[in-house]
């Protein structure tokens, strides 16, 4: 697996787009996410349709052409620098197919934000465009506006990713060692239900896959894994970074079952690694060459994340 394209990184003044890909935003929350893009001097521009609400299907913000079109407008319109997602919630798979590729890679790169439901946009941004993007916080999520970390540690790999360039969290080895790879992942029951289609990869050969999920019960995270284990994604992968397992079931049970269907693979594991669901969840570029040390809960970037 070889690294993808690096985004520049954002100025001052840089233009951000903020979309809604999957779920109805909250206008409160959607205010005080721009409020705090503009107190890091960012210019963001609202799309049109980010506070749509989808006529019969209540759990979509909006109908899926206009969601593509806010996206696809926003990716290919020379003054954006980035486009942040306002949240996650279910939709962005119905996206992926009305999108126009080609033009969307004629746009040139620029950075994407966003996580839980929008990892089936970095899987396609990675098929498709080749790019590195962000595994982070969102513009209207909880977390991105009541949780100093959370925003910190986004606005350094926005803004100055070479500070940024070692992430460590407060995990601890799952299966200890060291591995070198490439990162890509995200949310699990996204990265299960991706199998199969035109832009899921068939292999985590020569990656570092990073894990999350939220409120799901026990069974359906082995589901999960074991759907990934049978078509033979973790064939070859170096070592795995396992986030946040926020509103599932007690820790010590998602932890045992982690270890059963990890275990085996004979590549270091660090749990609790500090991205996805949680409070003051971290920023993982996906796409870039890093070095994992499960013991020291380090993952150490080869580059900045950006360029």
């Amino acid at each position: 697996m070889k690294p993808l394209i690096r985004p520049s990184r954002l100025a001052p003044g840089a233009r951000v787009a903020v979309v809604a890909p999957s779920g109805p935003v909250p206008e409160e929350r959607l205010q005080a996410g721009l409020d705090v893009l503009r107190g890091w001097d960012l210019d963001p521009v609202v799309a049109p349709h980010v506070l749509d609400r989808h006529g019969e299907l209540a759990y979509l913000a909006g109908t899926d052409a206009d969601r593509a079109a806010d996206l696809q407008n926003a990716w290919c319109d020379p003054a954006v620098d980035a486009v942040l997602c306002a949240r996650g919630g279910y939709g962005a798979q119905r996206l992926v197919d009305l999108l126009d590729w080609e033009a969307m890679r004629a746009a040139g790169p620029k950075v994407l934000v966003g996580f839980s439901d929008v990892t089936a946009l970095h899987e396609a941004f990675a098929n498709r465009l080749g790019l590195v993007t962000l595994h982070g916080p969102m513009a209207a999520g909880v977390d991105f506006i009541k949780n100093a970390r959370a925003q910190d540690h986004l606005r350094a790999t926005l803004f100055e990713p070479e500070s940024v360039r070692t992430i460590a969290s407060t995990g601890s080895a799952l299966i200890p060692g060291r591995a070198r790879g490439v990162t890509l992942g995200g949310c699990l029951c996204l990265l299960a239900a991706e199998v199969g289609t035109p832009f899921a990869r068939t292999s985590a050969r020569g990656g570092l896959l990073c894990l999350e999920d939220v409120g799901e019960e026990t069974y359906r995270l082995d589901r999960y894994l074991t759907q990934l284990l049978r078509v033979g994604l973790f064939e070859g992968v170096r070592g795995v970074l396992l986030g946040s397992w926020q509103e599932c079931e007690p820790y010590e049970r998602v932890r045992a079952l982690l270890l059963d269907r990890l275990g085996g693979l004979g590549v270091p594991v660090v749990e609790e690694f500090g991205f996805g669901h949680g409070e003051g969840a971290l920023t993982i570029p996906l796409g870039v060459s890093a070095e994992l040390d499960a013991v020291s809960g380090t993952l150490t970037l080869d580059e900045p994340a950006l360029r």
